[in-house]
């Protein structure tokens, strides 16, 4: 399983903090807005040459620790 923690950086440098791609400044949510909306992990490696597979697999775990934790308050109906 992909440690995430070896592919995701977080530094006030760069793009104020938001969380992205190691050593590029590709942000981790591009990557989950893109793969939500369809494409392909082929699609993103060719349209980022800088990253790899891992990196997308990163970003997925990512997200799922994120919000592992979180508490949803579902909405009124």
């Amino acid at each position: 399983m992909t440690d995430w923690t070896k592919h995701i950086e977080s530094n006030p440098k760069k793009l104020y903090g938001k969380p992205v791609i190691e050593n590029t400044r590709i942000p981790v949510d591009i990557i989950l807005e893109k793969l939500g909306a369809g494409d392909s992990i082929e699609s993103l490696l060719e349209a980022y040459p800088a990253i790899t597979r891992e990196d997308v697999l990163a970003c997925l775990l990512f997200a799922a620790d994120t919000i592992k934790n979180e508490i949803l308050v579902p909405k009124a109906s």
